[in-house]
């Protein structure tokens, strides 16, 4: 296992080793990694990342967590968490620059502040801006790619810049599989800073009344399939309020599973499960996830994802 001060030789960040992830996740649930790193910049994630290849360490990127389920036993190799270190954010005009660990909350307000379009119905998004770009995250009609412009990636040990048009973007997807999201650069139309206001607003509000913002969760566990929506076929298979072990189908939001303190990764996989065959079962619908799961044995990458 290579120590903290092989590391230190070439990173200028943070290093912990077996590291507990419940703390950095929204879900408040994770094992320990091997590695956990911060890095301060850019130029300490590239440095990272090449080493960690050259030494064959595996190794995942987060932000503020949210949108993942680790298991309780943790992840083998390194977790480098980019929400200290890649954290600029910068306007010239209606062209708004944000590094991947930008949390959503501050990158929709700073757009509103400078009368910019396009983010007021974002707000209550979790995560940063890394994370919602990979997964083209989106609420209430709109989706973080609609102004985006262009994205700048590590890939493969490069750091390039990739155009929109070839990003490969979809419901809650994007082409960057693989990728390391560094920053993006988005182009807004202008709009009026009081009605982006009292639209974020009432927004946040509505959110606020419908989801168990009050109880640890990662967001929409599932996505919605064509037509309908997730939580209305897991309310109208009855498993509204069930619970398994420390989890439970909220009563507020069928879409949501909530840790109610001492709730296991198992438990919230258990409820997965359940909620995913009996919606198969009952209206003969395959609910994909968009929950991610880090950390589980290959049976349950199969399962789910097959």
């Amino acid at each position: 296992m290579v120590g903290i001060d092989d590391l230190q030789k070439i990173f200028r960040g943070h290093i912990a080793l077996h590291e507990s992830l419940s703390s950095y996740t929204s879900f408040r649930i994770g094992g320990p990694a091997d590695y956990y790193l911060e890095p301060l910049d850019k130029d300490d994630v590239v440095r990272v990342v090449k080493y960690l290849q050259g030494e064959n360490i595996p190794f995942m990127m987060v932000g503020s967590g949210s949108n993942l389920l680790i298991s309780d036993d943790g992840i083998r190799g390194a977790v480098i968490n980019l929400e200290a270190g890649l954290s600029k954010l910068a306007a010239e005009g209606n062209t708004v620059m944000a590094e991947a660990g930008v949390k959503m909350a501050k990158f929709v307000d700073f757009c509103i502040q400078r009368g910019l379009r396009g983010v007021e119905m974002l707000p209550g998004i979790p995560g940063t801006i890394g994370g919602a770009v990979i997964m083209n995250a989106g609420a209430y009609g709109g989706e973080i790619s609609d102004h985006l412009v262009e994205v700048e990636i590590l890939r493969e040990g490069t750091v390039v810049t990739v155009k929109k048009s070839d990003a490969g973007f979809a419901y809650r997807r994007s082409g960057f599989r693989g990728d390391i999201v560094l920053s993006a650069k988005f182009d807004f139309p202008a709009g009026d800073k009081a009605e982006l206001m009292k639209r974020r607003r009432e927004l946040l509000i509505k959110r606020n009344e419908s989801q168990p913002l009050n109880l640890p969760n990662s967001g929409s566990v599932f996505k919605n399939p064509a037509g309908t929506h997730a939580a209305k076929l897991i309310e109208d298979a009855g498993l509204k309020g069930k619970s398994i072990g420390g989890a439970k189908i909220s009563e507020k939001h069928g879409n949501f599973i909530v840790n109610l303190g001492k709730a296991s990764a198992n438990d919230v996989l258990a409820l997965i499960r359940l909620a995913r065959n009996a919606v198969a079962e009952k209206f003969g619908t395959k609910l994909d996830l968009e929950v991610k799961l880090l950390g589980f044995p290959e049976t349950i990458y199969k399962e789910f994802y097959a």
